[in-house]
């Protein structure tokens, strides 16, 4: 434990800082006892691409009861329909909920519009948030010697043209992301893409379980470097290693996918996903802390990991 602490207390002193979260958006006080929640910003931007059109490709609430015995893992629809607030350059109105990144600029700016979207549209406040692009997520998937993922339908990859059967199958860090990025000729659509996406969440953690990630300070330090070039937090004022050893026995098996009571619709022949009447009451009970009845109570809406 003492060689782990030191690797993430040098991380914690190398990883990029900055506020991705609007003042509105932000918690005022984290208690890592709980209930906690995060906001997650997968962004599309590659090394290789410098165009303006970057937007949030992935759009991921976590919240963590009381306790932190359990993790929600809640996938915010890309397509949903959102009333954007002006920003420089801006006016606002209304506009898919991923587009508010990019108006806001991309990066630290572009992360704290959709902060601030997202805030006036669930009524939570953000104990912190993080922003990853899809080299940083392909180099951990490579260095922990790839994941294992298990799509119920073939996929072919509108990036690629390769075909991933139905079925379980080990991917290196390229094939993973290639996967859950598709979302056309899906059964489900976005919804299908949303649930591979947190699915390799979960792969990520058991293959670092299997790996003894914790217990190899040299494969850590890997995955640590690895990340660091293309992450950037917000902690809302918690050290990275207080946040890091208070989640450090998060089990994959503790975390459940969700998705926002939601349906698509079209709307002067542009495609949209529209909020439920009230988001189902998912949001209200993410505020209330009780979202393990609402689960119960909703299992159209979660996915087996």
């Amino acid at each position: 434990m003492v060689g782990l602490r030191l690797l993430t207390d040098r991380y914690d002193r190398t990883v990029a800082r900055e506020l991705l979260l609007d003042p509105t958006a932000r918690q005022e006080r984290t208690d890592l006892s709980g209930p906690l929640n995060y906001l997650l910003i997968g962004s599309d931007r590659r090394p290789d691409s410098n165009s303006p059109e970057t937007r949030a490709d992935t759009i991921l609430i976590v919240h963590l009861p009381a306790g932190l015995g359990r993790a929600y893992l809640i996938s915010v629809p890309r397509d949903l329909l959102v009333a954007i607030p002006a920003a420089p350059g801006h006016p606002g109105g209304n506009d898919k909920i991923n587009a508010a990144y990019q108006h806001g600029g991309g990066g630290e700016g572009g992360a704290r519009l959709l902060s601030t979207t997202l805030s006036r549209l669930t009524g939570l406040r953000f104990d912190g948030a993080a922003l990853i692009d899809f080299a940083g997520i392909q180099r951990v998937v490579d260095i922990l010697g790839g994941v294992r993922l298990c799509p119920e339908t073939e996929v072919r990859s509108i990036h690629t043209g390769h075909v991933f059967p139905a079925g379980c199958q080990q991917l290196t860090g390229a094939q993973a992301l290639d996967l859950v990025r598709q979302r056309y000729d899906l059964p489900n659509g976005d919804y299908d893409r949303q649930r591979h996406q947190q699915q390799l969440l979960r792969a990520m953690l058991d293959r670092a379980a299997a790996t003894d990630l914790r217990g190899n300070p040299a494969r850590f330090d890997q995955v640590l470097r690895a990340v660091g070039s293309s992450l950037t937090v917000d902690t809302n004022g918690v050290p990275l290693d207080d946040l890091v050893f208070t989640l450090r026995d998060l089990r994959s098996d503790a975390l459940l996918g969700v998705q926002v009571p939601s349906h698509p619709q079209t709307i002067d022949e542009v495609s949209y996903v529209l909020l439920d009447q009230g988001g189902g009451g998912l949001f209200e009970a993410v505020r209330e802390n009780r979202v393990e009845p609402w689960v119960r109570s909703n299992q159209r809406w979660v996915n087996p990991l």
